[in-house]
C-alpha cells in the first residue's frame, strides 16, 4: 500500500472508527453485495466507492450517503442480532437506497427540534464515529467510575430508539 493510501486509512480510521474498506467489506459480506451493489444502496457511483474503498479518496462528503451507510451498518448489526429476518432484508434495502435524507428550509426564525429528531442526531453522531462494538466496549469501560456516562453511550449508541427518547425526555429539562 502506497504512502498515501496508508495515511488516507488512518485518516478514514480517525474520521470513522475504521477504514472504510473494513465497513464496505461487512457490509458487502453482510448483504451479498458486491462492490457496484453497494455503490448503487448508498448512491455512490461505483468509482467514487472504488476511490473510498482503497483509500484513494478519505471522506464521504454527501451526508445523504453518510446517512445511508448508517442505516447500512445498523441494519446490518440488527440483522446479526436476529432482530430483522432474512426476508426482510431486501425490503430494507430498498427503503435505505431512497431514502433522501434531505435537509429542508424553515421560514421561522427559531425552530425547536422535537425529541425524536434530537435523539436520532446523537445516535447518528455516536455511531458516525463509532460502530456498536466500540460504543459497547467503551460503555463497559466506563461503567464503574462513571456508569451515567457508560448509560448514555448505551441507551443511544446501541439500544433501540423508543428507551432513548423516553431517556432524553426524562434529562433535557436539566441542561
Amino acid at each position: 500500500m502506497s504512502e498515501v493510501a496508508e495515511r488516507n486509512r488512518k485518516a478514514q480510521e480517525a474520521a470513522y472508527g475504521e477504514p472504510l474498506s473494513e465497513i464496505f467489506g461487512r457490509l458487502r459480506e453482510a448483504f451479498g453485495l458486491n462492490q457496484a451493489g453497494l455503490a448503487q444502496v448508498l448512491g455512490l457511483s461505483a468509482p467514487m466507492l472504488s476511490q473510498l474503498n482503497s483509500a484513494q479518496r478519505v471522506k464521504i462528503g454527501n451526508p445523504a450517503v453518510l446517512g445511508r451507510l448508517q442505516q447500512l451498518q445498523e441494519l446490518a448489526e440488527a440483522h446479526q442480532a436476529g432482530q430483522v429476518p432474512a426476508d426482510q432484508i431486501a425490503s430494507r434495502l430498498d427503503t435505505i437506497r431512497s431514502s433522501t435524507g434531505a435537509m429542508t428550509r424553515t421560514t421561522r426564525a427559531h425552530q425547536v427540534a422535537d425529541d425524536a429528531t434530537v435523539v436520532a442526531g446523537f445516535r447518528n453522531l455516536l455511531r458516525a464515529v463509532a460502530s456498536g462494538a466500540e460504543l459497547r466496549s467503551a460503555a463497559e469501560l466506563l461503567a464503574e467510575d462513571h456508569p451515567r456516562l457508560a448509560e448514555v453511550l448505551r441507551v443511544y449508541g446501541t439500544g433501540p430508539t423508543e428507551p432513548a427518547i423516553e431517556h432524553y425526555t426524562r434529562h433535557k429539562d436539566l441542561f
